[in-house]
């Protein structure tokens, strides 16, 4: 009731009119507001960020990943033939950056250091840290 009474102070304050309402369920609209889709998107005079589908798509279609908290990020992506994938290490430990089937490795990379790879093969290419091998992740090629 503390809310309803202060925004009925302010709606008095704010020279509109002194109302008090009974608590609106998640199912009522609000007065002012903009629904859509179940939810409270805006309101009127502002502009929310767009919004897209689950952050959790794999693969990701990328050229670079970072090396940081003991993972590759993004774990999977995938590129097309000939693209050349940059790998950086933001971790204050050494890392490597080896192929399972050893088609790619790199030589262990301090903080800072990258390591590039140009894939000229289609297929699916699961790579692992030789340093840490319970970090792994995958290049995914396609023609």
């Amino acid at each position: 009731m503390l809310i309803l009474t202060a925004a009925a102070g302010l709606a008095v304050a704010c020279g509109g009119p002194a109302t008090t309402a009974a608590p609106a369920s998640t199912s009522d609209s609000v007065p002012g507001m903009v629904p859509s889709g179940g939810g409270i998107t805006s309101m009127p005079g502002m502009s929310m960020p767009a919004t897209t589908g689950s952050a959790a798509q794999a693969p990701v279609s990328a050229h670079a990943v970072t090396i940081e908290g003991f993972a590759f990020a993004p774990a999977a992506i995938t590129v097309k033939v000939g693209t050349t994938v940059t790998w950086t290490n933001k971790d204050q430990d050494a890392h490597t950056v080896t192929a399972q089937d050893r088609s790619f490795s790199s030589t262990p990379l301090n903080t800072g250091a990258t390591y590039q790879f140009t894939f000229t093969k289609p297929g699916t290419h699961a790579y692992l840290c030789t340093i840490h091998p319970f970090m792994t992740a995958t290049v995914v090629v396609t023609p």
